[in-house]
């Protein structure tokens, strides 16, 4: 890949997913894109170029660039001081607040292979018990990549992605299929998946809101414009009240000062008020 084909497709890339590879990123973006070059087989960078300029832009090959230029690394649980700030405070007090009308609406924005939206339905079950049947719950789990949508709607998952789940919680939740496990029905049904490109933010339509969002490890790949963007339509995205999660090494500083930052054991939070 010379620095002219870099310099297309990674302008490709921003326009359509927001994603950015910075100059120092061009050896990581051949790799990724190596593979794109023998499925189609085509012999160098500018004709896969001029294939995702001039093909149809719904095409399943722009689906499989994404595919490829994203990151799914992740697990259930994961970075337990932001499960424990919504477990421990921010549930509670939305299961509170939200006691009478018995609804709540959460998102998790970027949610790759599907084990952060499962894991917010598994902390839900366990504290409602039986009475999670009287509460209409709905998490919203939406992704860039049709190939992690796909891989969360099987919803089965192995020892590496539950290694922060506890024997008890495993035990309850998950069903051995062949060397993997399968997450159990009653959480799965309170997670609808969704291919969402949070880049497009013209199309950011939530309807009535939401009372959390966790958009972990996602504004990284954005830069300062995109993620003021971005985040601008989150915040019109929750409901008054309601809470936002980023990365625990992710700032809103300089990005946007219109929701209340919150402390708490380990972790941050973003409030709306």
């Amino acid at each position: 890949m010379n620095q002219e084909s870099f310099r297309l497709l990674r302008d490709f890339i921003y326009d359509k997913s927001g994603i950015f590879f910075a100059d120092n990123k061009q050896a990581q973006l051949e790799t990724r894109l190596a593979q794109r070059l023998k499925v189609n087989n085509l012999s160098d960078f500018d004709a896969y170029y001029d294939l995702l300029k001039y093909d149809d832009p719904a095409s399943d090959e722009l689906h499989s660039l994404f595919d490829s230029v994203s990151t799914n690394e992740t697990s259930f649980f994961r970075s337990p001081p932001q499960v424990e700030a919504f477990q421990k405070k921010v549930l509670p007090d939305m299961l509170a607040a939200h006691s009478a009308a018995k609804k709540l609406r959460l998102w998790s924005a970027g949610c790759s292979t599907g084990e952060e939206p499962y894991t917010l339905a598994i902390i839900i079950n366990e504290m409602l018990g039986a009475a999670a049947s009287e509460w209409d719950i709905r998490i919203l789990g939406s992704d860039l990549s049709p190939k992690a949508l796909r891989s969360a709607e099987q919803a089965v998952y192995n020892d590496y992605a539950l290694r922060g789940v506890s024997a008890e919680i495993r035990e309850r939740y998950f069903e051995p299929q062949g060397a993997a496990y399968r997450l159990i029905e009653a959480a799965r049904k309170l997670v609808d998946l969704e291919h969402f490109n949070l880049s497009q933010t013209e199309t950011l339509e939530v309807g009535e809101g939401f009372d959390v969002i966790f958009c972990r490890n996602v504004l990284i790949y954005f830069d300062d414009e995109l993620k003021r963007r971005v985040v601008s339509k989150l915040y019109d995205s929750l409901k008054v009240g309601g809470y936002l999660f980023i990365g625990h090494s992710e700032s809103l500083h300089n990005i946007s000062r219109a929701f209340k930052l919150v402390h708490f054991p380990g972790a941050l939070g973003y409030r709306k008020e």
